[in-house]
């Protein structure tokens, strides 16, 4: 049997490959228990086989590679959930079929959560605010899909961004448990289980929620 023949690369090409083993090779750096500023440059490129001074032809800087990273790890997570969303399923199934995509995004971009997961909340200030604005977009894509699912005649455009932030909170909460420690035993069907319950509940206690009633606690 003849060898296929080898495909000879540009040199766009060479650049566009160089440029994602680097944002590959950051990523596997983090994933042996490392933070983004516990990664070194020089770690980066060794990883890949090229010098440090080749990295500048892909990347300024460590930063505009991590922001890179926090771009392209929500990107592919926001297509899916659209793509969940979009789908002309019943409206009780909504809750379920992004619970089952956020787990499939998971499974398949393991690295890439662990990233946002971790340096959501540490770390690198511009990496940090770059994942929590991408969050917030998250939100507010969310929030119109949420006004099917709630009594919202007396919700406010700020109730409907608060829900959205509190059920994405807790499916970041569920899966990162689930990613970082999960018990054995317990298997995708039962961490689903978990996660829609815990959604529901949330959506139950939003249809008794009225603004004009908190404000008048106050």
């Amino acid at each position: 049997m003849s060898r296929p023949q080898k495909r000879h690369r540009g040199h766009d090409d060479t650049l566009i490959n160089t440029r994602q083993a680097l944002l590959e090779a950051a990523l596997e750096l983090m994933s042996r228990d490392k933070s983004f500023d516990g990664i070194s440059l020089r770690e980066v490129t060794r990883e890949v086989g090229i010098t440090p001074g080749a990295f500048y032809r892909h990347f300024p800087d460590m930063n505009s590679l991590g922001l890179e990273l926090v771009t392209s790890s929500f990107s592919t997570l926001r297509a899916m959930l659209i793509t969940a969303r979009a789908t002309s399923i019943p409206e009780e199934l909504i809750i379920r079929r992004s619970v089952e995509t956020f787990i499939i995004y998971v499974r398949a971009h393991h690295r890439q959560f662990q990233f946002i997961s971790r340096e959501a909340y540490g770390g690198v200030a511009t990496i940090r605010n770059a994942i929590n604005n991408e969050f917030k977009q998250l939100e507010t894509e969310l929030t119109d899909d949420l006004a099917r699912l709630v009594n919202n005649n007396n919700w406010t455009a700020d109730d409907l961004q608060m829900l959205a932030s509190l059920m994405i909170g807790s499916m970041i909460q569920i899966v990162s448990e689930q990613l970082m420690g999960r018990p054995n035993g317990e298997d995708d069907a039962a961490l689903i289980q978990k996660a829609e319950k815990q959604l529901r509940l949330i959506t139950l206690g939003a249809n008794a929620w009225h603004s004009s009633d908190f404000q008048n606690a106050i």
